[in-house]
């Protein structure tokens, strides 16, 4: 039965075939082929022209060459959205945005005609096609167009001819800063955009709506500054083997946040400066404690210094941290050196008095040293003229002077000059020397001080 009903089937065929071929003008329609191997219609999907490349003519016209070559130079306005201030580097001085830029221009070889005069978006496989300007920025290190999920391009041809392009780049440029004045400093830094190929004889770059061409979000915020303003300005930049060149400037301006410094350089470094001032206050013999404390001061800011640095790049001036920080290293310095002052003189006063009781004569066999020091008979001088040979007030076993120094009581030979005689006399006696060790302590809780102070005054007062 198969090959019966096989024969049947072709015999069906044939007399199908046969009826379409003759011509029948009443019949508009057409059976359907039940043949086996049908006839394939061309695919649209391979076709080597699209239809909206159709549309705008792509193949007719040479855009490698700008629109309206050999006329005028063709206008291109350009507007910007930040969308992001991401870094600002002082070791590298270098800031990295993410912004959409967004070009204008009219090409009338992409004109169409269009019932409703609605616009055609195409994304970045058309734009390869067509000319579109070359923009790049100016002193730039890094710059990229984001491709997540595809290329971040689009195209939006309007029937007029007129063009919108826009780009999502994010780039990272050069930016010249003076940290003179840091932590205290405001840093001005520009992103440049400029044609790199055509000169203002071919396309004049404009910022579309002036400074109403830049758009930032109101969300933009950085941990160490204060974004303050932007604006923009327009410029030409001179090439000696080109020529000139239309050059759009984006300037923003950065106040840097002081108070992060404030917590971590300036009060540890108040505070080291106001530590070291406490050896003032301890005995000048207890040399463990005051050692050590103007050491562990000294080392303390020489690491407040290093970590700063590590932070900075390696500039050629000084900057306004600087000054400060090594200005306080020179206090907590100063009274290290404070104390090994205190410390000589203290030994030199201290040999001195060795000396002095080593050259008095022996009062070994003297009852009562007071009553020979009054004894006209020994002394050959009243009470007055003993008390006026030291110069120092009444006599006592031990006072303490107005100055906090010492008042000790000796027993001397006192050199006096007789105007009678041609020589001098010498006659023992009790005499009241002033050992004054405390006096540069004394001195310095004040000194120090109230000079960190006025220096606190000085540089706020030119810094803020």
């Amino acid at each position: 039965t198969e090959p019966l009903l096989c024969h049947l089937l072709y015999i069906y065929h044939l007399y199908w075939k046969i009826l379409n071929l003759q011509p029948n003008p009443k019949k508009t329609t057409s059976f359907p082929h039940y043949s086996p191997i049908l006839k394939r219609g061309p695919d649209m999907t391979k076709s080597p022209m699209t239809k909206s490349e159709q549309l705008l003519r792509i193949d007719d016209h040479d855009f490698t060459m700008r629109p309206a070559f050999g006329g005028p130079p063709i206008p291109v306005g350009v507007d910007v959205q930040v969308e992001s201030l991401d870094t600002i580097s002082e070791v590298d001085m270098d800031f990295t945005m993410t912004l959409y830029l967004r070009h204008y221009w009219k090409d009338e070889r992409l004109s169409f005609t269009s019932t409703n005069n609605q616009s055609m978006t195409f994304d970045s496989r058309l734009a390869k096609k067509i000319w579109v300007p070359d923009m790049f920025f100016v002193h730039s290190k890094r710059s990229f167009i984001h491709d997540t999920t595809t290329d971040n391009v689009m195209l939006r041809v309007y029937p007029d001819g007129n063009v919108l392009y826009s780009l999502r780049v994010t780039v990272t440029a050069m930016c010249n800063m003076d940290l003179s004045r840091f932590p205290l400093d405001t840093q001005t830094c520009s992103l440049e955009i400029e044609s790199y190929a055509y000169t203002d004889d071919d396309l004049m770059l404009y910022w579309k709506k002036g400074n109403e061409s830049l758009n930032t979000d109101e969300r933009i915020s950085l941990s160490q500054f204060l974004i303050q303003k932007f604006h923009t300005t327009t410029k030409l930049a001179f090439y000696s083997s080109t020529g000139w060149y239309n050059r759009l400037y984006i300037h923003f301006t950065l106040r840097r946040h002081v108070f992060f410094f404030l917590l971590q350089t300036y009060f540890p470094a108040t505070l080291m400066v106001m530590l070291s001032w406490v050896s003032f206050w301890i005995d000048r013999r207890a040399v463990p404690a005051r050692v050590p404390l103007g050491i562990t001061t000294v080392l303390t800011m020489s690491t407040i210094i290093t970590g700063v640095n590590a932070s900075m790049p390696r500039v050629s001036y000084i900057k306004a941290v600087d000054i400060y920080l090594w200005v306080s290293f020179v206090f907590v310095f100063l009274s290290v050196i404070e104390y090994a002052a205190v410390n000589y003189l203290s030994t030199v006063q201290e040999r001195k008095e060795r000396k002095l009781r080593e050259r008095l004569p022996c009062t070994c066999g003297i009852g009562n040293p007071d009553d020979a020091m009054y004894d006209p008979q020994i002394t050959g001088y009243t009470t007055m003229d003993v008390n006026s040979i030291g110069n120092y007030g009444s006599a006592g076993n031990y006072g303490m002077p107005e100055n906090g120094g010492r008042q000790e009581r000796m027993f001397a030979q006192v050199v006096l000059g007789d105007p009678q005689l041609t020589g001098q006399v010498k006659r023992p006696g009790y005499v009241n020397i002033w050992i004054d060790t405390h006096a540069i302590d004394k001195y310095s809780r004040m000194v120090f001080p109230g000079s960190y102070v006025l220096f606190n005054i000085i540089y706020w007062s030119i810094y803020s």
